[in-house]
Order: C-alpha cells, then structure tokens, then sequence
C-alpha cells in the first residue's frame, strides 16, 4: 500500500489565499507608509499599527508562499493568529475608545475600510493551515480540499 503524496497548498484555493495576502500587504505597506510620512504626528498610535498589520500581511504572504516548510507553516500559524488578534483588539477598541483611532488603522472597526476582509481573511487562513496541515492523515476516499486539483 503506497502513502498517498502530499498536498500541495499553492493550488486553487491557497493561491487565492496568497493573492489576497500580498494584495493586503501591499495596500497596508502603502497605506502606513504615506500616513507615518505626511501625518505621523497627528496619529502615532494608529498609524504604527498600520505599519505593523503591514509587516505581518507580508509576514503571512512569505509564509504561506513556502508553507510546505515545517518552519515556515509555524511561522504562518503565528503570523495568522497574531493578525487575527490584532484586528480583534484593535477593532474592538475603535469602537469602545473611539478617542484612540480618530485616525483609521487597516484593522479600525474590524477591517471596515477594507470591506471587513481583515476580519474574514485570517479566519479563512487558519481554516486552509488546518485543512492543508503536514501530517495529517488522509482517507483514501477522502475529497481534497476545495479547489486543490485547480491548475491556476
């Protein structure tokens, strides 16, 4: 009896996963970077967590990308749960002490400047870890993950 090969993840739905990561990362490193350039004293609070939800879009885009590495799928589950929890607190502090965040951060009321994708992305990206994880073991009759056989 041969063990099956593993799966791939950068196939159908983790390459969608990747490519709204790197999209996020790159609107968040724009974003920080105009706000800390042009208005870093009106908002030092806000517009670092802006630098840092872009540090770990980037982060969680590299790690992703190379997921098949033992290392770099830790580094991922840290990097997900970490932006998970940032978009949690922040979020909810922007509602509750409104004071701090008169300046919007990417993750300020749950991502809603983004179309709460924020929110909804590190949920999605812990589900995919899951799901994809090394090791785990897979029933022969057992589909594979959504999107997986894709040859996008």
């Amino acid at each position: 009896m041969s063990t099956p090969a593993p799966r791939r993840r950068m196939t159908g739905v983790g390459r969608v996963l990747v490519v709204v990561y790197a999209i996020m990362a790159l609107a968040a490193t724009g974003r920080s970077f105009v706000q800390i350039v042009s208005e870093y004293a009106d908002a030092p609070l806000a517009y670092s967590l802006s630098a840092v939800s872009a540090v770990v879009y980037i982060v969680a885009t590299l790690a992703l990308v190379f997921a098949d590495s033992r290392v770099w799928y830790g580094i991922a589950w840290v990097a997900i749960v970490f932006e998970l929890a940032g978009v949690l607190v922040v979020g909810t502090l922007s509602i509750v002490l409104p004071d701090l965040f008169q300046h919007p951060t990417v993750w300020s009321l749950y991502g809603d400047g983004y179309l709460f994708i924020p929110l909804v992305l590190p949920v999605v990206g812990l589900r995919w870890l899951w799901v994809t994880r090394p090791g785990r073991p897979v029933a022969a009759d057992e589909p594979e993950p959504l999107g997986s056989r894709s040859s996008w």
